[in-house]
């Protein structure tokens, strides 16, 4: 395997020094030590000064490196720490999976977000990348730690913010959304009342509000012309309807956007909203050919939530990843427990999001797509929040992107401290 990895860049320094290590003498090797000190001492002082943790895990997931900030945010002791397994300090932080993408190669990333409350109660972000970049294998992750405490707290103010300015800008807004239906529904109505004209015509009927006065149709109608009208204004028909769906799905998203309530919270299994997802979906979902994978779990511990709610956040992720994909796609929905929650995942086979995008991916009103309304994934986020979960996001550019959403269970059972850290002040 080692073979066929990508060379790992070194700096010139460490080439020049590797190319005639087997010539240096003793003096030579005392310099070379020396030198590396000296830029290992510059690195832990480049690290310790920034704000955010910094860890460094080996490919059996435990710690070989951590900064000051670390130490901070989630509480690693100064000493002890090294070789330890990540997942004590983040038990939040599914290493398994972190893992099993660096095994996979390609480029990829791994973005979480959770609420730790030792040493203190913080909400933190976290961004796991490969030691190796894109090459198969594994030698290990980096994580990237950080508090967004603060910018949590700014953003639940912008996006209130955000809810009035949007009263203002909502008028322009909706025009522009339903502008379309809008006109669509009235040529329609017009081709319909036109037909409409032409059977009254046909049968002799001089004024449709008042059925009496009718006069005998000076010749019968040919059954093809009717038929033909028929069909032509069932096909109107349809088409309004249509429209009259869409607009009803634009001012039910801006109305949830603006006025969210709290969720109804009540016990029972995760699955259930997932498989009332899909079959929601399925004509969609045949009509555009694309496979679907159940690989939900047969049996999961309950969760409380919000079944409107969580199924409004489901129809959101598959169609977010219907339309990430082309026809024929592979969808893949899945689910699991950890000993203090359960998950389930919605995966597609797309282009991907762009590591630059990842980050603005759940703003209000930012969008990728032409007709969106930057608003599907605020309300996934908020509605997620709103339970006491969380949203993971993974994303490789040009094969696919994997939401995984996590809520805790029912009735969660108290995790004591590490036993290295149950001296320390909770």
């Amino acid at each position: 395997m080692a073979a066929n990895r990508k060379a790992t860049p070194r700096s010139s320094f460490l080439d020049k020094v590797l190319g005639r290590l087997d010539r240096l003498d003793s003096e030579g090797l005392q310099s070379v030590v020396q030198r590396l000190a000296r830029e290992r001492g510059f690195l832990e002082t480049l690290f310790n000064s920034i704000e955010d943790g910094v860890i460094v895990a080996d490919q059996e997931g435990r710690v070989a490196y951590f900064n000051a900030a670390a130490t901070a945010l989630i509480g690693l002791p100064a000493n002890g720490a090294e070789g330890e397994p990540v997942r004590r300090f983040i038990p939040e932080l599914d290493w398994d999976h972190i893992l099993a993408q660096d095994n996979a190669g390609g480029p990829s990333i791994h973005r979480s977000e959770f609420e730790v409350q030792y040493p203190r109660p913080r909400y933190l972000r976290v961004y796991a990348a490969p030691l190796d970049g894109d090459a198969p294998g594994s030698s290990g992750v980096a994580l990237i730690i950080h508090d967004a405490t603060e910018a949590r707290q700014k953003t639940s103010e912008a996006i209130e913010t955000e809810r009035i300015h949007a009263l203002t800008l909502l008028s322009a807004s909706v025009a522009h959304e339903i502008g379309n239906p809008l006109n669509a529904l009235h040529i329609h109505l017009q081709l319909i009342e036109r037909d409409l004209r032409k059977l009254r015509l046909l049968h002799g009927i001089d004024d449709p509000g008042l059925p009496s006065r009718r006069r005998p149709p000076r010749a019968a109608p040919a059954a093809a012309d009717v038929a033909e009208i028929l069909a032509r204004t069932g096909g109107y028909l349809g088409v309004c309807q249509g429209e009259i769906g869409r607009l009803d799905l634009i001012v039910t998203q801006f109305l949830q956007a603006l006025r969210p309530t709290p969720p109804r919270l009540q016990t029972g299994c995760l699955n259930d909203p997932v498989r009332e997802t899909l079959e929601v979906l399925e004509p969609e979902l045949n009509n555009r050919q694309f496979i679907v994978a159940d690989n939900l779990a047969r049996a999961l511990p309950n969760a409380r939530f919000d079944p409107a709610q969580l199924k409004q956040v489901f129809v959101n992720l598959v169609k977010n990843a219907m339309q990430a994909m082309s026809k024929g796609g592979r969808l893949t929905l899945a689910s699991g427990s950890t000993p203090d929650g359960v998950w389930v995942s919605v995966s597609d086979t797309g282009t991907g999001i762009a590591p630059e995008r990842l980050t603005r991916i759940f703003e209000p009103f930012y969008t990728t797509k032409q007709k969106g309304s930057g608003l599907g994934l605020m309300i996934v986020q908020r509605i997620v929040r709103d339970h006491g979960g969380r949203i993971e996001l993974d994303s490789r550019e040009g094969k696919g992107t994997t939401f995984r959403l996590w809520l805790p269970l029912a009735e969660r059972t108290p995790l004591a401290l590490p036993a290295a850290l149950s001296g320390e002040p909770a």
